[in-house]
């Protein structure tokens, strides 16, 4: 599903958008700026659909290699658990193919869905991403879910400078407020760090490079168990706007 969006003027709390649903592989979003101004509204309409390349994972691994691999998973399970992000490791590991993809509308954002359709989870990757003009807008790599059939979700964004946080249904896409933390990261463009995005019981935590950032409490009335995507928001229409890749994709899924 592709949308455009037309804005005005950038506000910390996004537009109230009216969305218009066409069959895609990506679903772009307009999304808010941290820039506190006045409210505008805006009208969504079909575009085109882009094709993210992807690299395949190694389709067999040595035994041994093969069998730290899972210790190395479940121990970063279990130091979730530690931390009381997680309550068991008992659980299931998905890996899935990098993801590169190049995105150039402004203060849009699209996903491509996965196959796992979970509630409780973490789903983690390394996250490489630049913009073409370095004064770019929010934008970056991010994760998707929750996704619904009528395309509502929350979508989670690694900046160079914050975490955004976004719940997207009917009433339109706004940033969901922290419980905890500040938010707040400092990269560079280029930058790369990893991320972990968890979803337990009702309460999302955001790690970047192994820290907690910001925790979030996840509305009640939007239902949790839906589809995971992976995802990328463009700061800018300049050039190929923001390239993002991810590598070392891999969830955790309660048996």
């Amino acid at each position: 599903m592709q949308y455009k969006f037309s804005t005005q003027t950038v506000m910390v709390f996004l537009s109230i958008a009216l969305l218009v649903s066409a069959c895609s592989t990506f679903a772009p979003t307009p999304v808010p700026t941290d820039t506190p101004r006045p409210t505008t509204t805006s009208t969504l309409v079909p575009t085109a659909t882009l094709t993210p390349t992807r690299t395949p994972r190694p389709t067999s691994t040595p035994n041994m290699a093969a069998t730290q691999h899972i210790q190395d998973m479940q121990a970063e399970a279990q130091a979730y658990v530690d931390k009381g992000y997680l309550k068991t490791v008992d659980a299931r590991f998905r890996e899935y193919d990098d993801f590169e993809v190049e995105w150039a509308q402004l203060n849009w954002y699209q996903w491509e869905p996965l196959t796992d359709t979970v509630s409780d989870f973490y789903l983690k990757a390394h996250f490489k991403w630049e913009s073409a003009y370095r004064n770019a807008d929010v934008s970056g790599c991010g994760f998707v879910f929750g996704l619904q059939q009528n395309t509502d979700h929350y979508a989670v964004f690694l900046d160079r400078s914050q975490v955004l946080f976004l719940i997207s249904n009917g009433s339109g896409t706004r940033d969901l407020g922290k419980t905890r933390g500040t938010g707040k990261v400092k990269f560079d463009l280029p930058a790369e760090a990893d991320f972990t995005l968890i979803v337990n019981d009702g309460y999302a935590y955001v790690l970047v490079n192994e820290e907690l950032v910001s925790e979030y409490t996840l509305s009640q009335t939007q239902p949790l168990r839906g589809r995971l995507g992976l995802t990328v928001l463009s700061g800018t229409n300049k050039d190929y706007g923001t390239r993002c890749e991810m590598t070392d994709l891999h969830a955790w899924i309660p048996k």
